[in-house]
């Protein structure tokens, strides 16, 4: 009896299978003679419809105008008002790619495997409380409440600390907890009103007095009550306002006098920690830096066009502010000829994200590079799937993030950490292959140019003219 079930059992499987496998090939044979009729009927209409009803009107559209724009375009339509674009400007300026290093080989013999390279990194030299940090690389301002939540500024301050560099509180409120986990913590002196008493500056390593920045220029910010519910609104003492501004102005800052009253005011009571000014790059960037010379700033954060930000306007994106690598270059040309370029460092931010940019951004005379952007999707690394595909990234970051609960914050501390750590990794070996040991020995003469644009920019020499100095040498 059990025999015959187990051959009744196995015909009728079997007889199962081949009816899967028949149905399968007729709904292939099926499926195949339906796609190919469709496409032939869309190559049909594509090949022979006017241009009034063919679709392919959108491709030849989208040659003269791009998808971001058309997006824009559509946004703007649907909202009525000035729309914020995350992250910077999509345009290409000229950047660091027409720079590449010469290696050091026979002439300059490379740096031996076993010496450690010195990365030291020194702000504001001649303050009385020089901010010395462990690596060039630091954390842009990045506001709590409005940019940031809580989980992420903590995170950034737990994962700078722990590779020795400094955070930034950006134009948003200081977030106790911030301070309490930062090794090191720059404090951005805004225009708001917030975030400013003695109690609060007294626990700066170095204070940023901000005008402007490259994403946004020096306008206004107006943030709406519902973007500051909780505890934002709370440390920024804005509870119960419609609005908040963050004005295009300090009050206390009308001309280049009152700037140097501020700086000192600010360096008395805090005892003595770098004070500096965070600028955007103009066409008259020079008579900026003059004023900051001249009110004794002992640092200038200068960002690039590129530069992002949470959102902002993209005709203050794509169509304000020098690019990066111009504004860097000017500025310390400038202040070699002020005889100022050992007493005031300089920090350059905007669209740096690889060590290579980093590197090369301080042969050219940078103190120190802000990162940002790359910080934050160093951080989200594979937690992106938590919000993708359905919702940006950006949702787990933002203090008004649909899916901030989920950011985990210990996770992001790490990755940052090894970002950091990698990044810097790579600098060294690239100034070992330079021959060189530290950090601050790297300039201009390490590089050469590719192209005649980048060499006027950078006055690096060409890479097709030799080195026509003997018994010099090319590395500095």
């Amino acid at each position: 009896m059990s025999t015959k079930w187990a051959w009744f059992m196995l015909g009728s499987f079997a007889g199962s299978l081949a009816a899967v496998v028949l149905s399968g090939m007729l709904a292939l044979l099926c499926s195949r003679s339906i796609i190919k009729w469709i496409v032939g009927r869309f190559t049909k209409r594509l090949m022979s419809n006017p241009y009034e009803s063919n679709i392919w009107e959108v491709v030849t559209a989208m040659t003269r105008i791009s998808p971001i724009t058309v997006v824009e375009n559509s946004i703007r339509a649907a909202s009525g008002a000035v729309i914020e674009r995350p992250f910077g400007s999509p345009r290409k300026f000229l950047h660091f790619e027409g720079l590449v290093f010469s290696p050091a080989q026979l002439s300059v013999l490379p740096t031996q495997e076993d010496v450690e390279i010195d990365m030291t990194t020194v702000i504001g030299p001649k303050a009385k409380k020089p901010l010395v940090l462990d690596i060039p690389i630091l954390a842009a301002g990045m506001g709590y409440g409005v940019g940031l939540n809580e989980k992420v500024k903590v995170a950034i301050a737990k994962g700078t600390a722990n590779v020795g560099t400094s955070t930034n509180t950006g134009e948003g409120g200081f977030l106790p907890e911030e301070r309490q986990n930062a090794k090191y913590l720059i404090i951005q002196y805004n225009s708001g009103h917030w975030s400013k008493s003695p109690e609060i500056l007294k626990q700066a390593d170095a204070i940023e007095i901000r005008f402007g920045q490259g994403a946004l220029a020096g306008t206004a910010s107006v943030l709406q009550a519902a973007d500051l519910e909780g505890r934002a609104s709370e440390i920024m003492q804005v509870q119960g306002e419609d609005i908040t501004v963050i004005p295009s102005r300090h009050k206390d800052i009308s001309s280049p006098a009152e700037l140097k009253q501020v700086v000192e005011r600010l360096r008395q009571l805090t005892g003595g920690v770098p004070i500096g000014v965070k600028i955007c790059a103009s066409a008259v960037m020079e008579q900026d830096l003059e004023i900051a010379i001249q009110a004794g700033v002992d640092f200038i954060s200068l960002d690039g066009g590129q530069a992002g930000t949470k959102g902002g306007a993209p005709i203050l994106e794509d169509d304000f502010g020098l690019p990066t690598i111009y504004a860097l270059s000017r500025a310390v040309r400038y202040l070699r000829k002020r005889g100022a370029k050992d007493s005031i460092s300089l920090l350059t931010g905007g669209a740096y994200s690889q060590p290579g940019e980093c590197l090369k951004a301080i042969a050219l005379g940078a103190t120190g590079v802000y990162m940002g952007t790359s910080l934050l999707w160093a951080m989200t690394h594979d937690q992106v799937k938590k919000a993708m595909p359905w919702e940006p990234p950006t949702q787990l970051a933002w203090y008004t993030g649909s899916l901030k609960e989920r950011f985990n914050e210990e996770e992001a501390a790490v990755y940052l950490e090894n970002f950091l750590n990698s990044c810097t990794d790579e600098m060294k070996l690239a100034i070992s292959a330079l021959g060189k040991r530290a950090l601050r020995e790297v300039n201009s003469d390490d590089m050469v140019a590719l192209d005649a644009w980048t060499s006027h920019v950078t006055k690096v020499r060409l890479a097709y003219e030799p080195w026509d100095k003997p018994g010099t040498n090319p590395h500095g």
